[in-house]
């Protein structure tokens, strides 16, 4: 048999005489033994020749197209076994040349994400060809809007084995307000073969298409209170207040002229009074009391109680939970004995924009559940105040699916809830 070259994923076909120099009828079986023994078959299989006879038969090769038949020199061996002499049993040998090929397979996860600043990408990629190559990465955007960080930037990937190489993805500048903006970028990884230059271009590009969203620090519904509370202030200084002055200033203008006009009136009746010995004595020159007044009083005989006189004060407690990536944590606040509290207002705040549940109950009544991802802060009101009794709790539960990223622009290890409840803490009737 002759040397042999075959492509993964082809065919060739070699041929192997097998030839009866003994004495008497002989039956052949033929069967392919070594490293290409997988792939490959004779045809046929078996053959019976009259003594000096001979049969040509056909060795067809088909390697399949994957990283477990690796390119280069391959040893092939035939075993050619007599049914009645096996101890004449032959091996003819010979070499089959298996081709390279190059296949690289890559994969970006995940392919979209969401940050203030900058996000983190991972490029996993498998070299599915048959032959050892260098892997070089590179990552481009269209415009200069990201900066693209890949580590490490190249490896070295046998056949069939895989790799992981980190993105960092970061905005050149930060979206205050407005509406988030979608940057499109591409990372290429491309083959470079044992054997070519170090400074040769890599050819067989993989490119991986990925998008950060980049959303503003500031939310929009903050901007539209930021300019409702702008155009109060706008209102305040160029309508209500000239005309508080202008009320203010008239009353001090009538407290003026009310002062001065009763400081005249009480000069006319001290020149007049005297002639009048009836307005203040009697006949026997005693003093008189004057009526409409008890001689010591001054004023009424009712009390006037402060805030808190009776028993009831306003109550604000904070419940702040922390809990790690796929757990669940509850942290209560107990109503203190002896007391009643009457929930009126309740606000819960994701700041990180955390993904996962929240549920709050109030004793055994479950108020609300929500998801964390729908919201960054939430607010609750009610006219007529929920009451909790004494040793009563209110608790509020977190479930934590994916951590949310902070302004830093680094996603946090947990999850991180704060829910404030506020209301009037009142002593429990007798």
């Amino acid at each position: 048999m002759s040397t042999v070259t075959v492509s993964p994923g082809a065919e060739a076909t070699t041929t192997l005489t097998v030839r009866n120099d003994g004495d008497i009828v002989e039956a052949y079986t033929l069967e392919v033994v070594g490293d290409c023994a997988a792939w490959s078959t004779v045809e046929p299989a078996r053959v019976s020749l009259y003594p000096g006879t001979s049969e040509v038969v056909a060795v067809r090769l088909a390697p399949p197209r994957s990283h477990e038949v690796r390119a280069g020199e391959t040893p092939l061996g035939v075993r050619v076994l007599p049914a009645e002499r096996p101890e004449s049993v032959a091996v003819p040998e010979t070499t089959v040349v298996v081709e390279p090929f190059h296949e690289l397979r890559g994969q970006l996860e995940p392919r979209r994400r969401r940050g203030w600043r900058g996000a983190r990408f991972r490029t996993a990629v498998q070299n599915r060809g048959n032959t050892p190559v260098g892997v070089v990465f590179t990552g481009t955007q269209e415009g200069e809007e990201l900066r693209l960080a890949l580590s490490p930037g190249q490896r070295r990937l046998e056949p069939g084995e895989s790799a992981e190489v980190g993105l960092r993805v970061r905005a050149q500048k930060l979206i205050w307000f407005g509406t988030p903006a979608t940057w499109p970028f591409e990372v290429e990884a491309a083959e470079r073969t044992e054997g070519e230059a170090e400074d040769g271009q890599p050819r067989r590009p993989e490119t991986l298409p990925g998008e950060f969203a980049q959303i503003p620090v500031l939310p929009r519904w903050l901007l539209i209170v930021l300019a409702a509370l702008l155009a109060l202030l706008l209102a305040w200084f160029a309508l209500v207040r000239p005309a508080v002055k202008s009320t203010a200033k008239q009353a001090v203008t009538d407290a003026a002229e009310k002062e001065r006009r009763g400081g005249g009136q009480q000069g006319g009746a001290s020149s007049g009074g005297s002639g009048d010995a009836s307005g203040g004595q009697g006949q026997d020159g005693s003093q008189k009391p004057r009526p409409g007044r008890s001689p010591g009083g001054s004023g009424g005989s009712g009390s006037t109680s402060g805030a808190g006189g009776d028993g009831h004060q306003q109550m604000s407690e904070t419940i702040d939970v922390q809990v790690g990536s796929g757990g669940t944590r509850k942290k209560p606040y107990r109503v203190p004995e002896g007391k009643v509290f009457g929930v009126t207002d309740l606000v819960v705040a994701n700041f990180q924009g955390d993904e996962g549940v929240l549920t709050i109950t109030f004793g055994n009544r479950k108020i609300t559940t929500i998801a964390l991802e729908t919201f960054r802060n939430q607010d609750y009101h009610w006219v007529t105040p929920i009451e909790i009794p004494e040793n009563e709790t209110v608790t509020a539960s977190v479930t934590c699916n994916k951590p949310g990223t902070p302004a830093t622009g680094t996603q946090a290890a947990g999850c991180h809830q704060v829910v404030n409840v506020s209301g009037i803490l009142r002593d429990l009737e007798p």
